[in-house]
């Protein structure tokens, strides 16, 4: 049975990309996911939420919510970053066993907004534009040092999350990647909005990584604007700003297909909402209610 969640960054409160996102703090954030009818959450920035697992696991549970994942950034192309980005891995990995046991998840994403170079391609990523031979042995080498110390440390599983504007973005990239990684020991957070703009189609990666896909990021993908992102060679933060990452239906993925797609593979994790929230679109509580409704109608 597919359940799902929420996560901070839905309030503006990690890429703050919501105005008043001072207002926000972590019981606000929660008592609004709880109220909008979510059932989890992931853990969002370090220190935002409690680290103490007796006072984080407390306000959780008078929420009736569950702690499923935590996102963490790390370096992976330099190898000069691999132990850090592990160290934090660990610490996130920890907390989460320590307040939900075994089944969460650490998702790792790389260094975001990190290279100009890709900043100014998103959404047009060609293969000539990916890593060298060398440097996807290093980035694969720290993504699975990663993944080993989370089992290792903290008995977690670990996903690997793509994200524009990064060295894993396009379709081939990802394909790239998963060939190389171990697959008992890296899974896949499949971001259908992150994926589309990459120029790929979420259902048809559903069916292609059945076997890799972990845990599941509902994102949508406004299609004039991604195409006008694409004719303008927009960057990344500017493309979020006028609206890239629309609510859920109101743009090209096509959410009743990844939910079949789904089904069909027997995917019984969680779906995570991760919504850009613009002033535009008024508060972030109104934005979760509108996307959790949408997601009722189609049957979840």
């Amino acid at each position: 049975m597919i359940r799902i969640a929420n996560a901070p960054c839905s309030w503006g409160v990690i890429e703050r990309t919501f105005e008043d996102d001072r207002a926000y703090d972590y019981a606000r954030v929660i008592d609004e996911m709880q109220q909008t009818g979510f059932a989890g959450t992931e853990l969002g920035d370090w220190g935002f939420m409690p680290t103490d697992p007796a006072e984080l696991r407390a306000e959780l549970a008078r929420r009736n919510l569950s702690l499923i994942a935590s996102w963490v950034t790390a370096v992976l192309i330099d190898p000069h970053g691999h132990a850090d980005s592990a160290d934090r891995a660990v610490r996130a990995a920890r907390l989460l066993a320590d307040v939900a046991g075994s089944s969460p998840l650490l998702v790792v994403g790389d260094n975001l907004f990190a290279y100009e170079a890709r900043n100014k391609i998103v959404g047009r990523v060609q293969p000539a534009d990916s890593m060298t031979n060398e440097q996807w042995q290093v980035f694969v080498d720290g993504v699975q040092h990663i993944a080993r110390r989370v089992r290792e440390e903290a008995g977690l599983r670990t996903v690997f999350h793509p994200h524009c504007s990064t060295w894993i973005e396009a379709p081939h990239e990802i394909d790239k990647l998963l060939e190389l990684t171990d697959p008992e020991l890296v899974g896949l957070c499949l971001d259908t909005g992150h994926y589309r703009f990459g120029g790929g189609d979420p259902v048809e990666a559903v069916h292609r990584h059945a076997d890799r896909i972990w845990h599941v990021h509902f994102k949508d993908c406004h299609p004039d604007v991604a195409a006008q992102a694409r004719r303008e060679k927009w960057e990344y933060n500017f493309a979020v700003g006028k609206g890239l990452f629309c609510e859920l239906g109101k743009g090209e993925v096509d959410f009743p297909a990844v939910l079949h797609a789904l089904g069909d593979i027997n995917y019984e994790g969680w779906v995570v909402i991760e919504q850009d929230v613009l002033p535009s679109m008024g508060t972030p509580k109104e934005a979760a209610q509108r996307n959790r409704d949408y997601l009722r109608s189609i049957g979840i």
